[in-house]
């Protein structure tokens, strides 16, 4: 089978729109959308959009997404966007989110089964940085089934390809909130291993993002997060705190 691997979209429509309109993506059998699908300012736009492919779409669970539903349950959630994002949900989007599973195992050409999950396969919000001690990557993905070749994971929106606990480990990086260059990332694997980037108009998407979202800190998110984001040295500092926890 033949799969193009999108994560960490985090409702950035025009980012998303760029990456479906490449001609691998469009002939990929499957689209794995590997969690944090929403939670950002055109939350509806990026679901419908993803729903609108039917099938082809084998949809996994991110924390945010997790998150988004609980709020809506009554749980507090500190990301003022993702809690704006939760208010945007209609009914439809709410209950596609709320069944999303956390992992799923596919048959890719050239790798075997691969295990395809948001973060690692044990938690949907457990932090595994590229240069983390090998014991805590054999702790996270030393104890998979027999029949799992390797795994893909997103949430660090950063693309890695790593050999750890005897497990082929990769990372597409982020489609809509990306770290360290420019452009939206994601992956095709199989037979080999390809980490790509597409590039797309960033004044343009930061216009139109800001045209069509009502979140009222909208102008400092699109500038920090679109227009001019953290570094990949400044994220893994970020992430390092989350990791150490």
């Amino acid at each position: 089978m033949t799969v193009a691997v999108l994560a960490d979209v985090h409702g950035v429509l025009p980012a998303l729109d760029a990456v479906l309109a490449e001609p691998d993506v469009i002939a990929a059998e499957r689209i794995v959308g590997l969690g944090d699908i929403a939670a950002g300012p055109e939350p509806g736009a990026v679901l419908d959009r993803l729903m609108a492919l039917g099938d082809r779409v084998v949809w996994i669970r991110g924390n945010a997404d997790r998150e988004m539903v609980e709020h809506r349950n009554g749980a507090p959630i500190a990301d003022p966007i993702t809690r704006w994002a939760a208010s945007q949900l209609s009914d439809e989007h709410l209950s596609r989110l709320a069944s999303l599973p956390p992992s799923a195992t596919i048959a890719v050409a050239g790798l075997g089964r691969l295990l395809f999950c948001h973060a690692t396969p044990r938690s949907d919000e457990e932090v595994v940085l590229v240069d983390a001690a090998p014991a805590r990557w054999t702790d996270a993905f030393g104890h998979l089934p027999v029949d799992v070749d390797g795994v893909v994971c997103g949430h660090t929106h950063m693309p890695s390809i790593r050999l750890a606990a005897g497990q082929l480990v990769i990372n597409p990086g982020s489609v809509g909130m990306r770290y360290g260059r420019a452009g939206a990332h994601w992956a095709l694997p199989g037979p080999g291993v390809g980490l790509r980037r597409t590039l797309f108009d960033v004044e343009a998407a930061c216009a139109a993002v800001m045209a069509r979202c009502g979140f009222p800190d909208i102008r400092f998110w699109v500038d920090d997060v679109i227009r001019t984001p953290a570094s990949d040295f400044d994220a893994m500092a970020t992430f390092a705190i989350k990791q150490a926890e």
